[in-house]
């Protein structure tokens, strides 16, 4: 009995103490390497319908797009000069959208002949018909061709010409001196 409690404090006692280093050494390999793992892990493509403003004015911008059997407008998100910004999040699910955008500071749209609904204030619109009877305003949107792809960047550029993002029915009037 006498051999069985010595055996038992030492098991309590080896349990209560820190590892030596050889423990250590053996765990760091497996610490260090634990972020270079993590950053090799692979992670879930970004599939999104982005706008990039290419001009230099801020701009405002509406989308249209088919949610489901219904059509769906949205809008606005401001845009500084020269950047970009996400309006979809996602895989893209259909294959058109369309794009309505305001040059704040010089004047002037980037607009199309795709009728939809849209007003003055931040909105999220069910429908495109009878804008006008339902208190909206009708907008000329541009069709955007994603091409079935699932992710999709429209740049809208100061030079309105047959670039994707920029209908050439639709230039903005020469900037003022």
């Amino acid at each position: 009995m006498t051999s069985e409690r010595s055996s038992s404090t030492s098991n309590s006692a080896a349990a209560g103490r820190k590892p030596g280093r050889a423990a250590l050494g053996a765990l760091l390999p497996v610490l260090l390497a634990a972020p270079v793992l993590l950053a090799l892990m692979p992670t879930p493509a970004s599939a999104d319908f982005r706008l990039c403003n290419r001009s230099t004015s801020r701009i405002g911008i509406a989308l249209g797009y088919k949610d489901g059997n219904a059509w769906a407008t949205e809008g606005w998100w401001n845009i500084g000069p020269n950047s970009c910004e996400t309006l979809l999040r996602g895989d893209l699910v259909a294959r058109f959208y369309y794009v309505y955008a305001i040059d704040y500071d010089l004047g002037g749209e980037w607009a199309g002949k795709a009728y939809m609904c849209t007003r003055e204030k931040e909105f999220t619109i069910r429908g495109i018909e009878n804008c006008l009877a339902r208190g909206y305003d009708r907008t000329g949107f541009f069709e955007v061709d994603t091409q079935e792809q699932k992710s999709w960047t429209v740049q809208l550029t100061e030079r309105k010409s047959q670039q994707a993002g920029a209908p050439p029915t639709a230039p903005l009037p020469p900037k003022k001196p």
